[in-house]
């Protein structure tokens, strides 16, 4: 397979996922083509739309908490690391940017209930950082806030 924008071959897809969106965001409809993941798109009240749905900034951050808490597994066994029952709050925030575009900005707090050593666990995160898709997607581009156990990550 070529990877996009790049003119370079990469080894094999581990995985590719497939959805149509009809509606766009104020009343739109999100489907995977397996059926798995079956959405209305609605603009939230506070963007003055009326609720009731689900929106882009909601996906991504359920998406990005669910990519990230894989990263920390692969970091916790390379590190012979127990990580534990990690627990992800995200935060993705829709901000405007110049020239009448939009941006987005990232916190992620990680709590990580079996690493006691406060160093430990902000190394893990950021090591975390370094595996995550979203992260190595989003590196650069958008502002990622990240804390492990109530520490910032630096």
């Amino acid at each position: 397979m070529q990877v996009p924008g790049t003119g370079s071959q990469t080894a094999r897809v581990i995985y590719t996922a497939e959805a149509t969106v009809t509606g766009g965001r104020a009343n739109g409809h999100g489907l995977t083509t397996d059926g798995a993941l079956d959405v209305q798109l609605r603009r939230p009240r506070e963007m003055g739309g009326e609720g009731g749905g689900t929106n882009p900034e909601q996906l991504f951050a359920v998406g990005y908490a669910a990519c990230f808490d894989g990263a920390l597994g692969v970091v916790g066994r390379r590190e012979h690391a127990e990580v534990g029952d990690v627990s992800i709050d995200s935060r993705v925030s829709l901000l405007p940017a110049a020239e009448r575009a939009y941006k987005l900005a990232v916190e992620l707090h990680v709590t990580l209930p079996q690493v006691q050593d406060p160093e430990r666990a902000v190394r893990i995160v950021a090591a975390a950082h370094q595996v995550c898709p979203y992260s190595n997607a989003t590196r650069g581009n958008i502002e990622v806030t990240l804390t492990a156990n109530g520490r910032t990550v630096g």
